[in-house]
């Protein structure tokens, strides 16, 4: 696996082509960080990379604002 242990921060990873992103990194070992305005289908999307037996989390993020942006920085980090 290409991107074991490594994080993938991927905004706007609840639909689309951002979803679609966040399922390949997670196939390659990444900890995906699911960062989206919609936490539902965020949280949609890690049970999909869960239930295929990777690693992810989701955070409500507005990267407009640098206060949400950190704060998915953090969460990140932390992880």
């Amino acid at each position: 696996m290409r991107l074991d242990k490594k994080i993938a921060i991927v905004t706007g990873g609840a639909q689309g082509i951002g979803r679609e992103y966040c399922l390949r990194f997670a196939a390659e070992g990444a900890i995906v960080v699911v960062a989206d305005l919609r936490t539902e289908q965020a949280t949609a999307v890690v049970g999909e990379i869960e239930s295929a037996g990777g690693t992810a989390i989701p955070v409500n993020v507005d990267v407009s604002d640098e206060t949400s942006a950190d704060r998915m920085v953090q969460v990140a980090v932390k992880a």
